[in-house]
C-alpha cells in the first residue's frame, strides 16, 4: 500500500479500477475511490470519524481538502463526504461532510459545508461558500459567499461538466502510463 494511503483504526483507503492518487496527496482511513477517480497533489483526505466516497471518473485537484463530521446525538449519522460521479474539484478547494451529485464542477477554493446537498449538473463559482445544510437545486450557476442561485445553466455548460471530468480520466491515464 502506497505511503499515501494511510490506515484509521485498520481502514484503509480502497480504490477500484484505474484510480490515480499523487504520491503527495494523503488518504486516511474509509474513503472509497471508485473507477477512474483521480487525487492530484497535495490533497489532503481523512475518513477518520466517518467515511468518504468519490465517485467514478471524478477528479479532486491540488491542494483540496476532504473531511467528514463524525455521529453525535444532535446528528446520528455524522455527515459523511458522499460525491457523485463526473465531478471536477477545482483546485484548493474544501469539502466537508456534504453530498455531491453527479456531473458538477465545484470551482477552485469554494468551500462546501456540513450538510450541503449539490444536486446534479450544477457548477459552483471560485471562492464561493455553501453554508451548512443548503441544497443547491440542479441546473444552476451558483456564486457568492454564501451562494446564491445565478442563473440557469446554459447547453454548453450542462456539455462541460462531463467533458471536464473526461479531460481528467484522459490525463491520469497519461500519468498512471508513467508509472
Amino acid at each position: 500500500m502506497p505511503s499515501s494511503l494511510r490506515p484509521y483504526k485498520g481502514i484503509y483507503p480502497t480504490r477500484a479500477n484505474n484510480v490515480y492518487v499523487d504520491d503527495s496527496a494523503v488518504l486516511i482511513g474509509d474513503i472509497l475511490l471508485e473507477d477512474d477517480a483521480s487525487i492530484w497533489p497535495l490533497v489532503a483526505a481523512r475518513g477518520d470519524v466517518n467515511h468518504i466516497r468519490i465517485g467514478a471518473r471524478t477528479n479532486v485537484q491540488d491542494g483540496s481538502v476532504l473531511h467528514v463530521t463524525r455521529k453525535s446525538a444532535e446528528t446520528p449519522n455524522g455527515h459523511p463526504l458522499i460525491i457523485g460521479d463526473d465531478v471536477t474539484i477545482g483546485h484548493k478547494a474544501m469539502l466537508h461532510g456534504c453530498q455531491v451529485g453527479n456531473r458538477v464542477l465545484v470551482g477552485m477554493g469554494a468551500i462546501l459545508l456540513d450538510g450541503a446537498v449539490i444536486e446534479d449538473d450544477v457548477i459552483i463559482g471560485a471562492g464561493s461558500l455553501v453554508p451548512p445544510g443548503k441544497r443547491l437545486a440542479s441546473g444552476y450557476l451558483y456564486v457568492g459567499s454564501p451562494v446564491k442561485q445565478a442563473r440557469p445553466l446554459s447547453d454548453k455548460e450542462r456539455a462541460f461538466l462531463p467533458a471536464s471530468a473526461d479531460n481528467y480520466v484522459r490525463l491520469k491515464n497519461e500519468y498512471l502510463a508513467e508509472q
